[in-house]
């Protein structure tokens, strides 16, 4: 852990990444005991009001403006950003279970259970994810499960390939080759010996998804097809904004700054995880 941290430390990006994400994840956790306005009432006679920092901790503020109805941007944005990395951190991690497993069955396998996987992994990314998260959403109905449901159904193929490749070296290694000699059952070698093995790429893996999913789920909101209202989330502040971009520009600006800073730390502590999990790369460095 120590190493670890003082990696950390000498990367710039990955540190500011970690540091960002750290403040965006603080901020969700910590949203229902700060002095917030309630994220969904509106107040008609404070519509479209534009930001302002003149009396910032008064009654009544709003530091990033209101919306439509109303409503403060600030409240929102931190409420919704927890609907966000709850959905997506749910979608990343049920998809990664899901594709580890997989992985590993077709790695450890091989012969017919492999080519099934995989060839059900080349149709799936053979369809646009976007066009199947659209398809899924609309046949099942916008809500909370099924946007979990349908970005994990996107997301476990990332880990079934990779997993897949890390287990086809692992199974000639030696000891799973010691663990078969003395009689050991596949679920046991699987499960206890290659597992431990493959949760490092698993959850660099999950650490980049996790990006992607983010984005997504904004997509999904902003069609309408995500979290429902008057739950806050992000892309249904972009979708409801869009209108009025021309003269209350805080409305879509605020939102979509969000999204980009979350997956912008996301993805530069991705990609320090990735480089220092990798041993080519260090040795480069």
């Amino acid at each position: 852990m120590k190493h670890l941290l003082k990696d950390l430390y000498r990367s710039k990006a990955g540190l500011f990444g970690a540091v960002l994400l750290v403040v965006i994840v603080a901020l969700a956790l910590l949203a229902p005991v700060l002095d917030l306005p309630d994220p969904t009432r509106g107040d008609l006679r404070a519509r479209l009001a534009g930001p302002t920092w003149a009396g910032l901790f008064s009654p009544g503020a709003h530091p990033l403006g209101t919306d439509e109805v109303g409503r403060d941007i600030l409240s929102r944005l931190i409420h919704g950003s927890r609907m966000t990395l709850m959905v997506a951190t749910t979608a990343v991690v049920l998809g990664g279970v899901v594709g580890t497993v997989l992985g590993i069955l077709a790695g450890y396998k091989g012969g017919i259970v492999d080519r099934i996987l995989m060839r059900l992994v080349d149709i799936q990314l053979a369809i646009p994810l976007m066009l199947l998260a659209l398809l899924v959403v609309a046949a099942l109905g916008p809500s909370i499960q099924n946007v979990v449901l349908v970005l994990a159904l996107t997301s476990w193929i990332r880990y079934a390939r990779i997993i897949r490749a890390q287990v086809l070296s692992l199974r000639e290694r030696e000891f799973v080759q010691s663990a078969r000699a003395i009689g050991a059952s596949t679920l046991r070698i699987m499960f206890l010996h290659i597992l431990p093995n493959v949760l490092t790429p698993a959850l660099v893996v999950g650490t980049l998804e996790l990006a992607r999913v983010i984005i997504m789920d904004a997509a999904l909101s902003f069609l309408g097809l995500g979290v429902q209202p008057p739950t806050p989330s992000w892309g249904r502040m972009l979708a409801d904004g869009r209108v009025y971009l021309s003269s209350a520009w805080w409305t879509v600006t605020f939102p979509g700054l969000a999204i980009v800073l979350t997956v912008l730390s996301v993805n530069l502590f991705g990609d320090w995880l990735r480089d220092y999990f990798d041993p080519k790369t260090r040795s480069a460095k």
